[in-house]
Order: C-alpha cells, then structure tokens, then sequence
C-alpha cells in the first residue's frame, strides 16, 4: 500500500479545510515545496496536492506552487483540482505531474475522461469525492444525485488508474476514515481505490490494513501530519509491511 501525503493549496499556502468548508482554512505552512521535501525526506515516495481554488473557479490557480514542488522534490505527484480539459491536463503532465486526478468533468463530461483515460493510460485517476453516499462537485459546493458506485461503474472500462474516494464529512474532522464505504466502492469496481478522509492517527491505519489492505492501493492523509498525530516515515514502514505481506 502506498502513503499519500496531502498538500492542499489555497493562494499559494498548504492549508486543511474541515468538511471541504474554504472558510474554515487553517494555514499549517506557506511553503509547499518546503513542505514536499519534508514528505519526501521521511521516506514517502508519492504526494497528493489539491489545488482547492483551482476546484472553485474551474481552471488552475496555484500553478507556481505546484511547478516548486515539482521541481523540488524527485517524488510521483497526483493533483487535482481544477483539471477540465485536454489542454489543462497535457499541460500538468508536460510540467511532471504523475497523475491527474479529475473529480467534477467525470460528471460533467465523461467523454473527456475516457479520452484522457486512453491519451495518457497510468496517468488519470478519478477523484470521487462523496457526502452521505452522493457524489459532491465543483470543489465539494454542489451535490449530484449520483451514487459513488454508480460513479465508479461508469469508468471500469476506461482505463483510469485509481478512484480516489474521499468522504467529505470525514475529511479534516479527524474522526477516523470512512472504511466501509470505501471497501464497499473497492468490492464493486476492478479498478484500484484510494482511501481518503479522516486518517487522523496511526490506529486508523492499521485499522486499514487489517481491514483488507489488498483491496486498496493506498491511503491520503492530511491534518493529522501537520497535527503530529501521524508520523508519516512510520506510516509508510506500516504500509509498506502490509504490501509485503
């Protein structure tokens, strides 16, 4: 399983929102490259940024930060936040990105999603991103009537790396992930999920792993890092055990 450090960016700062409210941001560094390098020296190999503006206006906002990170630290990076077009998508991944992750066009146009799926096959992964069971867009602001399931289902044949599932009632609480959702979002697709929302310590992580580690490629944390409730160079020797095993 992989440890996904999170950095969420909000004018230019690494902030956490609670419940994916942009009022309630707490600024926890004003450096992310500094920041990146901080995950990257404890061991982690991966690092999933948001750009929580970019989510809002439809289009990228935190472009200089994410180019320091990108040539600050020699690690895979997935972002999202913001990504609604081919163009926006070459461009990210032309600058070093990893993975896109696209959240809101894989309701509002699914066509571009498996054209993308197909131009840059590894590199997409699909944020779906959930509050009481429903699909939530448009950085969280607006509810569907869509099921995270349904969702899910729609891209199976896509090609899409992962599905990043977040509870968004979860997310920043620090009142423990919302695993059965997501096993239940595993267990109903082939394609590989990525828990996200209310990691706050490393008793939810080993609750992860022993839950069914192998149903899940890895797992977002955020707050509880900046908080000091999660060691991230211990969380990735935890799940790097539950890999090998």
């Amino acid at each position: 399983m992989i440890f996904f450090p999170a950095i969420d960016l909000k004018a230019g700062q690494c902030v956490r929102l609670v419940h994916g409210d942009m009022e309630q941001a707490t600024v926890f560094n004003d450096n992310p490259a500094a920041q990146a390098k901080t995950f990257a020296d404890a061991g982690c190999t991966w690092l999933h940024m948001v750009d929580l503006d970019g989510a809002f206006a439809g289009k990228p906002e935190n472009a200089d930060a994410v180019t320091a990170v990108l040539e600050t630290v020699d690690m895979k990076v997935q972002m999202g936040g913001g990504i609604r077009s081919m163009s926006t998508i070459e461009g990210w991944l032309d600058r070093g990105l990893a993975r896109v992750i696209l959240g809101t066009v894989a309701v509002r146009d699914p066509n571009l999603v498996r054209e993308a799926c197909k131009a840059f096959p590894g590199q997409v992964a699909l944020g779906i991103d959930a509050r009481d069971g429903y699909v939530a867009v448009q950085g969280w602001a607006e509810a569907t009537e869509l099921q995270t399931i349904e969702l899910g289902k729609q891209f199976e044949d896509a090609g899409a790396a992962a599905l990043i599932y977040t509870d968004i009632g979860r997310d920043g609480a620090m009142q423990g992930p919302n695993l059965d959702a997501t096993l239940d979002l595993a267990n109903a697709v082939n394609i590989p999920v990525i828990l996200s929302g209310g990691v706050s310590s490393m008793a939810d992580l080993e609750t992860v792993v022993a839950a069914d580690s192998a149903k899940l490629e890895g797992v977002i944390s955020g707050r509880a890092l900046y908080d000091g409730r999660i060691n991230p160079t211990d969380a990735v020797q935890l799940l790097n055990r539950a890999k090998a095993t």
